[in-house]
Parts: structure tokens; C-alpha cells; sequence
């Protein structure tokens, strides 16, 4: 039996949409408040910040494919009573690749580094937070 490293998250999903549209909406601080409806702040270039969900989210770009990959060190902060990445733990490195499909995108994100104890909570939230807004957001145009 494959079980997964108690410290990634993997996860692939479908995004009705271009891997360019996909890519502009999860870097552009204003198309991701759109369909997060949450603050998000930034500068999509290589060494540029990244915060979002009002200040709960905070990354670095590492590296940057316009259209096909995004490359983040990235962790969470305590907001409103939302517990925070545990202190004195580093940034997990956070990649979404982004792959043409007949239907749209194909959006495989890799998330390593995550703490064990939080793991579930996180993968949770990507789905969530992310993907089904994503959807809906890309549904309604």
C-alpha cells in the first residue's frame, strides 16, 4: 500500500479555464481577491512577496513560468484566531504546474515542507479556499 509523506500535499484538479488565465488569477493580487474575496497583495516576479486571505498567507516567488509554473516559499501567519506556520519551522515550498487539457487546465500542486500535525488541515484547505472558488470564478465568466 502507496502512502503519501506525512510532510507534502499533493493534489490535481481540473480548472475550466487557460493555464495563462489560471496562472494570471493565482498571481494577480487583484484577480485573486476576486475569487477569494479575501485581500490578496504582491509582485508576480522571481524574489517578489506574496501575502493573501488578508494577511493569513505569506510566500516568496522562487520561480516563475508565466502560463505553466509557479514556484513558492511559503507559509501561514496567526490572523483573527487562525493558528500560524509553527514557530522556528521553515517555509514549506509550495509548486503549482499548470498542463493544457481539452476542457481547460490541469492544475497539479506539490506542497512539501507542510508540518505533519497540520497536513490534513492544509490539504483541506486547499480545496476549499482554492479550487472550488477557482472554479466558480472562471464558471462565471
Amino acid at each position: 500500500m502507496h502512502r503519501e509523506p506525512e510532510d507534502r500535499i499533493e493534489q490535481t484538479v481540473e480548472i475550466p479555464a487557460t493555464p495563462g488565465d489560471v496562472y494570471r488569477a493565482l498571481t494577480d493580487p487583484a484577480q485573486h481577491t476576486a475569487f477569494t474575496g479575501m485581500k490578496a497583495e504582491g509582485e508576480p516576479r522571481v524574489g517578489g512577496s506574496f501575502s493573501a486571505f488578508n494577511g493569513y498567507i505569506s510566500a516568496k516567488y522562487l520561480e516563475l513560468e508565466p502560463g505553466r509554473r509557479i514556484v513558492q516559499e511559503w507559509r501561514t501567519n496567526p490572523v483573527r484566531g487562525a493558528r500560524g506556520w509553527p514557530e522556528n519551522t521553515p517555509p514549506s515550498i509550495l509548486e503549482i504546474t499548470l498542463e493544457p487539457t481539452g476542457q481547460g487546465t490541469k492544475l497539479t500542486l506539490l506542497q512539501r515542507d507542510v508540518p505533519p500535525k497540520d497536513r490534513n488541515e492544509y490539504d483541506a484547505g486547499w480545496r476549499k479556499n482554492y479550487w472550488e472558488p477557482l472554479k466558480k470564478y472562471f464558471a462565471k465568466r
